[in-house]
């Protein structure tokens, strides 16, 4: 547990990388470079909170999970057109083999080739894969700070491939899971955004192919009944996309989430599925991500925040008080109860101070489970939560059932007065 100057949600001074660094959840080194962040054990705990739950809730939704390469031969983002419209985000080229092979900026083209690895039906779309994969992007210096702008992304990213009826029920699921994980992360949106084609040379020369996906998107925003606006110059070079925007404390704004429309990788890839009319059909592909890159997730959670993350996304979420040496044991008992529930638990031992000090101590942890004498001598815990809330003295066996329940259900709440 880290100690640190109370917190107040939306204080301006939640600087994630000053906090990051305080709460010791994440660090850098110019030994490993810069944009190249590592994960200090209670970050990577918030981080692996946040892919287990991205992951379960992409299973429920009926993805596939995938795994492939963060390196690419060059003529893997010549046909999907990176490499003519975006190569100056990605890394030069390296030389292996007599081939040149790249860090990938992107994960696309690496599924459209898991897609066409063999033949489809339409009996199989939509579908939908998944990957929290690795990429890379060659960002300059003066554009990097803490996780927000890095040059090592970690992406929840996904693909669905499916037929041109699919295409808004897809895109609209999309949003909606992107809402539920916004409330499980206690985090709005501050608005939505229609990013268009701009001026320029930056994106694919297809006029009716951005006619059509601009109109798909469209008429998933108004049907949603979502209030948006739209943007000229932010779409991806391949097609219009719904970006998500959300405010730090101190009002800067940036892209979390996105839902895009593509039919250009499609043709590229010379995608296909069978049709129930025997014939060769073209696929859509939706790009679709719920939380954007983990580093820039972590980076909004830790400022919007202020350190006391939800209890099922915290590093620590529950640290169990001895008032009294004499109690250690039965702490030490509790402590291991938890573990096997799969809680992240702490003891603050009485040689660390007063009771009064570790509570202090401990005041971003969710919840403290205080062991006197008396809940020694009965099984019991008096907990007090992270907002101030005393709960009466309650058997360890009950509490532990309502803070494992909060804890797999993904809410903010930090106790649900309707069990009492």
């Amino acid at each position: 547990m880290r100690s640190l100057a109370r917190c107040t949600r939306g204080d301006p001074m939640h600087d994630h990388r000053r906090l990051g660094r305080e709460l010791e959840l994440f660090d850098t080194d110019p030994l490993i470079g810069a944009g190249l962040p590592y994960w200090l054990p209670d970050g990577a705990a918030v981080r692996h909170a946040l892919e287990e739950y991205i992951r379960d809730a992409e299973r429920r939704a009926g993805y596939r999970h995938v795994y492939s390469p963060v390196l690419g031969k060059r003529e893997l983002y010549e046909i999907s057109g990176h490499w003519s419209h975006y190569s100056d985000d990605m890394f030069p080229p390296m030389d292996v083999g007599g081939e040149q092979v790249v860090l990938r900026p992107s994960l696309c083209p690496h599924h459209a080739v898991i897609y066409r690895s063999r033949g489809r039906s339409y009996r199989e779309l939509p579908l939908r894969m998944a990957e929290l994969g690795g990429m890379y992007r060659s960002e300059p210096s003066g554009v990097l700070g803490g996780l927000t702008r890095v040059r090592a992304i970690q992406l929840n990213d996904a693909h669905i491939f499916c037929t041109l009826d699919q295409v808004a029920e897809e895109a609209r699921a999309a949003l909606e899971m992107i809402a539920r994980a916004y409330r499980a992360l206690g985090i709005g949106a501050a608005r939505y955004r229609l990013s268009l084609p701009g001026a320029g040379g930056k994106y694919v020369a297809a006029p009716e192919m951005w006619r059509r996906s601009v109109a798909l998107l469209t008429d998933v925003l108004d049907g949603s009944g979502l209030a948006y606006e739209a943007v000229e110059g932010e779409a991806a070079f391949y097609g219009p996309k719904i970006d998500v925007q959300v405010v730090d404390p101190a009002g800067r704004e940036s892209t979390l989430s996105t839902v895009q429309i593509d039919f250009h990788q499609p043709e590229r890839f010379d995608l296909h599925y069978m049709g129930a009319d025997g014939a060769k059909h073209r696929p859509v592909m939706i790009h679709r991500s719920i939380i954007g890159s983990v580093e820039r997730a972590v980076a909004h959670l830790i400022e919007e925040h202020g350190g006391a993350f939800p209890a099922w996304l915290a590093p620590v979420q529950l640290v169990v008080l001895p008032i009294a040496a004499t109690e250690l044991p039965n702490a030490q008992a509790f402590a291991r109860r938890c573990l096997e529930l799969g809680l992240r638990v702490e003891i603050a031992e009485p040689e660390r101070g007063t009771l009064g000090a570790r509570i202090r101590e401990s005041r971003l942890v969710p919840y403290q489970a205080v062991i006197g004498a008396k809940e020694a001598a009965n099984d019991h815990i008096a907990l007090r939560l992270r907002d101030g809330r005393r709960i009466t003295p309650q058997p360890a066996e009950d509490v532990l059932a309502r803070v494992g329940a909060l804890v797999d259900a993904h809410v903010s709440e930090l106790w649900d007065e309707a069990a009492v």
